[in-house]
């Protein structure tokens, strides 16, 4: 089966679900909610929004929301709430992209304005101003309405810097580079736990300004959260491998090879650090390492399966499968290992 139809075929399966039917609508309120606002924050400025395109709605592009959104659902917060959050979801997506695009000195839009594409840095910065007030506003109008109270107002807004910061001063980290490879488990105990383990559990950050949710209830699901962000990093780090290199960025695969038994790999490593071979190598490096790539891809299934294990309810653990199927193929790990580890 080829790659986009298996993908196809896991979607399938999982929008199928009742839960996620449910969650995909009320997501979909929420980004346009978002659109909207922002819409009309922008006309003020003088700068046009876009209308969005149906893949702005779409399960494939939303499927980290509608994980944090399920996460919502199963702590048993009602429907009203969750489409707020689910708008929130995409304000504190919009930062993090905006944020990451000015970090990488790349963009990847979040939304289509006719600010020209020439000026890429200043896009990035209109798109993570524009995230923060329609966040803002978002909760002012429920505190008009009397959802919410003024004081969770600002204790939310205040909560989303937390979310910027918390993951952000680890990437601030590295810019200069680093000069240790730390070991396998030190980074994931230390650098990942940061850059994406504690990311994953921020979009609770700010419902839990607004709710009240049980702490036995919360907590598993907070910890799946964080085996879910782990499970994608390793993904991530196996596909950004010869990237990392070049930036000079802890990479849970790199350490694997440099703290590792394999000479052969160990002797691959050093020549893929080497300046001659730095740009050549692309996402396909790790196709040199076939040990540590294997280590790399169970280690990361077995977060996968303890986090969303722990996220889904009963009645969807038959998705746990199909959801790490979708993950390795929207991060871009399983076409560089298929043949090789599958």
């Amino acid at each position: 089966m080829k790659i986009d139809d298996e993908m196809s075929a896991c979607i399938q399966q999982m929008e199928q679900a009742p839960a996620f039917k449910q969650l995909l609508l009320e997501l979909q309120e929420g980004l346009s909610l978002y659109w909207q606002t922002a819409g009309q924050i922008l006309k003020t400025c003088g700068v046009t929004l876009a209308d969005p395109t149906e893949a702005f709605f779409s399960f494939r592009k939303n499927f980290f929301s509608l994980l944090f959104m399920y996460s919502y659902m199963h702590a048993g917060i009602a429907r009203p709430r969750r489409i707020l959050y689910g708008a929130i979801l995409q304000c504190l997506r919009g930062m993090v992209t905006g944020c990451d695009n000015l970090l990488d000195e790349e963009y990847k839009p979040t939304l289509e304005t006719d600010i020209p594409v020439s000026g890429h840095r200043f896009r990035s910065v209109v798109d993570i101003m524009i995230s923060d007030r329609v966040l803002f506003r978002i909760l002012l109008e429920a505190a008009l309405r009397q959802e919410i109270s003024e004081n969770q107002v600002l204790a939310a807004s205040t909560a989303s810097m937390k979310t910027m910061t918390r993951s952000g001063i680890e990437e601030a980290g590295e810019e200069a580079g680093i000069s240790d490879i730390l070991a396998p488990e030190a980074i994931l105990q230390t650098i990942h736990h940061f850059k994406t383990g504690l990311l994953f559990q921020s979009p609770w950050d700010v419902p839990l300004t607004i709710e009240a949710v049980a702490e036995k209830k919360l907590t598993p699901l907070l910890n799946g959260l964080y085996s879910i962000g782990l499970g994608c990093q390793i993904m991530d780090d196996m596909v950004d491998m010869a990237a990392d290199i070049k930036a000079r960025k802890h990479n849970y695969v790199v350490s694997l090879v440099h703290h590792g038994a394999s000479q052969i790999e160990k002797e691959q490593l050093t020549k893929a650090m080497t300046s001659a071979h730095r740009d050549h190598q692309g996402t396909g490096l790790i196709s040199c390492f076939p040990v540590a790539a294997r280590q790399s891809l169970q280690k990361s299934h077995r977060f996968l399966t303890k986090g969303l294990s722990a996220l889904f309810a009963e009645k969807d653990q038959v998705l746990v499968p199909s959801a790490i199927r979708f993950l390795g193929k929207r991060i871009g790990v399983y076409p560089l290992v298929n043949g090789m580890i599958e």
